[in-house]
């Protein structure tokens, strides 16, 4: 009968699958393995082959082995050395194992399992045509099976036996195998099929484009090759140095012509050998050149003459410049000594001060005067310390840092080199480029400056360095230990007036191609300008300002025909509108609790009214003004200084108790801070509380500490010149500010009076009326 069980050995399978019809060999090793082929063969050479789940169980158990299999004829053995024998076998028909016994070796009632066919003939015959036809393309493909694999398909009626033979020849892993057997189902088992070799052609196909791309390019590289070689032979031929060797004769004609010290010699020389050796196509051969020409377009040996003419310096300078007078004297000093020892270093100067006074132009004016090529290098926004230093050459796209680039642009190495901006500097993990620059800016150690790109020792110590800075507060101490620090302060209104006639006017004129008789300003219109619609330190405002009036004053020529126009105060509303900014002026009479006091901001100076009001209340101190965190403490220290005070100016004893003060600075809008307001408030505070007037014609500034001692403050110069211009003509300062006047302009100290005081009473006796 069809369905008669069969007892039988089994031999589980390891990593790979039986169909019927299929005729394979493998070696038994295993001991009952070989014992269930002893019993085989005993028992008409039936044995059935199931395979495991998982290949790596030396001894399986029934779970470990999957129930559907195939019955087999063994065919043939042979004994191999060692305990092993292989065995041929011819795959009958699918079983299922119903009964599993385990002994000496495996035992099994194994069931045949017939396959199901659907009634549907013509379905079957498509399927069977469509299967036939996937195969035909699969062994096209694939390219390992021989095509009369095909042939052979077509004597083949069964179509059972079709799948199974089709089945046999693809390699698939063993778990898809194991469910095309276990699909008891003739249509379902030919459709698992037909998707299994449709992945498998696309796959296939993806493959051999893969391998027609591979192979075009090794193709090319190969023919490259032969013809850069054919080249190669052709050129020897014919007595022509291929490009490299011209390359490298080029770089010894540099090398030998070049003023190169010893040790750069030695190290393009290794260079440029290492060049030969690394062949023209070679990756290595464009950063070997790379580096090459960065060490030829240096500047080795090559200085400019100095002129050390002092008088010519002066001459230059002031030329350029109205004022800087400190730089100015530096540079001239410098130029005297180096006249007389031939040997001095390049100084490190620093230049400090608010935007727009001429920082940065007055290191081109120090080139102009000494002869020197000048190079500028903005640090503005500098972040990575290789900026400064360069990166090593092991990293892809290495560049030297921009102290290099800026020797190559100089073309000397004794060039004034311009750090510009150098409080904007920023650091990251990359590393802080202020700690790069403490080697460049120390006199002692920049002789041997070492670029992280180069490694070769570079002397810095002729340069002459002049950095700039808005402020101080953002420059490492370090950093500003090697330099020489210059206060640049803002011009006075005198200052701009004489900048603007001298320089500004003539410079705008020039850059819009006009002649100076076709636009000329009078002086009431310059001043106008500067007070009127410019609030800054320096001239960038005024310039502008200056350009736009032209510009309109050239349309009005060209429009109306003029042939000039006489700029007056009436052209300048015209042109800009009305003014932007009122100068501040002080009230006319003296008044009680409110007190002018003195700033500075980053626009210069500026005059800082302070107001106290005292009313009756629990003793609250309330301050207003958008005060910063220092005035805060400035308020307190003189609200309890006057509370120390309080009797010597007939001030009730108790008035911390008894009454509310408030302290207003106006403008609320505007933040303020600092500590120079000391002074100020704590006169405020005396004149609200004794009903004392304070004198309105003067201002002042200081710091005021808990035992009323006066304390130094900065930008004196700014803050006079806006008190002048705001109808002051007392101002009561610290006492050890007063090396501070000599910077004042001669006709301004002479106009106003100066009162040094280094306690608070002698402020308070020469502010407070009835207190002379």
């Amino acid at each position: 009968m069809e369905n008669e069980a069969l007892n039988l050995p089994l031999i589980p399978l390891r990593g790979m699958v039986v169909f019927p019809y299929m005729i394979l060999h493998f070696d038994v090793g295993r001991e009952k393995s070989l014992m269930a082929l002893e019993d085989a063969m005993l028992k008409e050479q039936k044995i059935f082959l199931a395979t495991q789940k998982e290949a790596k169980v030396e001894d399986p158990k029934q779970e470990d082995i999957y129930e559907i299999g195939t019955i087999c004829t063994v065919k043939q053995l042979l004994k191999l050395p060692g305990e092993t024998v292989r065995v041929l076998v011819e795959g009958e028909e699918r079983g299922r194992i119903v009964d599993f016994t385990e002994d000496e070796y495996f035992k099994v009632k194994v069931e045949k399992v017939p396959d199901e066919i659907d009634k549907d003939i013509l379905k079957a015959e498509a399927l069977v045509s469509k299967l036939k036809d996937t195969f035909g393309a699969f062994v096209k493909l694939i390219g390992t099976l021989p095509e009369e694999i095909l042939d052979s398909l077509d004597d083949i009626e069964e179509d059972s036996k079709l799948v199974d033979v089709i089945s046999s020849y693809i390699t698939l892993k063993v778990d898809k195998r194991q469910e095309i057997l276990e699909a008891n189902h003739l249509d379902e088992r030919i459709e698992k099929l037909i998707v299994i070799l449709s992945n498998e052609i696309e796959i296939l196909k993806i493959e051999k484009k893969i391998e027609v791309k591979v192979k075009k390019k090794i193709d090319k590289v190969q023919t490259e090759y032969f013809l850069r070689e054919q080249l190669k032979a052709i050129q020897e031929e014919l007595g022509e140095d291929d490009e490299l060797k011209k390359e490298i004769k080029e770089y010894k004609k540099k090398i030998s012509k070049g003023k190169l010290p010893k040790e750069i010699k030695e190290k393009a020389l290794y260079e440029l050998n290492k060049l030969k050796n690394s062949g023209q196509y070679s990756s290595e051969s464009g950063t070997i050149k790379s580096y090459l020409d960065w060490i030829l377009d240096l500047p080795w040996g090559k200085e400019t003459k100095d002129n050390l003419d002092i008088k010519n310096a002066k001459v230059v300078l002031d030329n350029e410049h109205f004022g800087l007078d400190d730089v100015k004297e530096r540079i001239v000093e410098y130029l005297a000594v180096k006249n007389m020892s031939k040997t001095l270093k390049g100084p490190i100067l620093c230049l400090v001060g608010p935007p727009g006074v001429g920082k940065t132009s007055i290191a081109k004016s120090v080139a102009n005067a000494t002869q020197r090529n000048f190079v500028r290098i903005s640090l503005g926004g500098v972040r990575d310390e290789s900026e400064i230093r360069g990166h090593r050459r092991t990293y892809v796209g290495a560049i030297p840092g921009r102290i290099v680039y800026g020797m190559k642009q100089a073309k000397s190495m004794n060039p004034v080199i311009l750090l510009d901006e150098i409080d904007k500097m920023g650091s990251e993990y990359k590393g802080d480029p202020s700690d790069a620059l403490l080697e460049v800016l120390d006199g002692e150690q920049n002789n041997k400056f070492r670029d992280h790109y180069l490694e070769l020792d570079m002397d810095l110590s002729k340069c002459m360095f002049i950095a700039t800075a808005n402020t101080l507060d953002t420059v490492p101490r370090p950093l500003l230990d090697r330099m020489e620090i210059i206060e640049v302060s803002g011009y006075t209104y005198d200052e701009k007036l004489n900048i603007s006639k001298r320089y500004l006017v003539f410079k705008q004129l020039k850059e819009h191609g006009i002649e100076e008789k076709m636009i000329k300003f009078s002086d009431s219109a310059l001043k106008f300008i500067i007070e009127g619609y410019t609030r800054e330190s320096g001239v960038r405002s005024l310039e502008r300002k200056i350009g736009a009036i032209i510009r309109k004053a050239i349309t009005e020529i060209i429009a109306k025909n003029k042939k000039s126009i006489s700029v007056t105060t009436n052209h300048i509303k015209k042109y800009l509108g009305n003014p932007i900014f009122s100068m501040e002026r002080i009230d006319d009479e003296d008044k009680i609790g409110v007190v002018t006091g003195m700033a500075w901001t980053a626009y210069g100076g500026d005059i800082l009214p302070v107001e106290v009001s005292v009313m009756k209340g629990t003793g609250k101190l309330e301050l207003t003004g958008q005060l910063g965190d220092v005035m805060r403490e400035s308020a307190k220290t003189a609200y309890s200084l006057v509370r120390s005070i309080a009797k010597e100016y007939d001030i009730d004893d108790e008035f911390y108790k008894n009454k509310d003060i408030h302290i207003h600075a106006p403008e609320g809008a505007i933040p303020k801070d600092g500590p120079s307001a000391g002074i100020t408030m704590a006169t405020a505070l005396v004149s609200a509380l004794s009903n004392k007037k304070v004198k309105h014609n003067v201002a002042m500034t200081g710091e005021v500490t808990l035992t009323g001692r006066v304390l130094p403050i900065g930008g004196l110069k700014e803050k006079t010149l806006a008190s002048y211009r705001a109808g002051i003509d007392t101002i009561i300062m610290p006492k050890e500010n007063e090396k501070d006047l000599e910077k004042l302009p001669s006709a301004l100290k002479n106009k106003m009076k100066f009162i040094v005081a280094t306690e608070i009473d002698q402020v308070l006796n020469n502010a407070l009326i009835g207190e002379d």
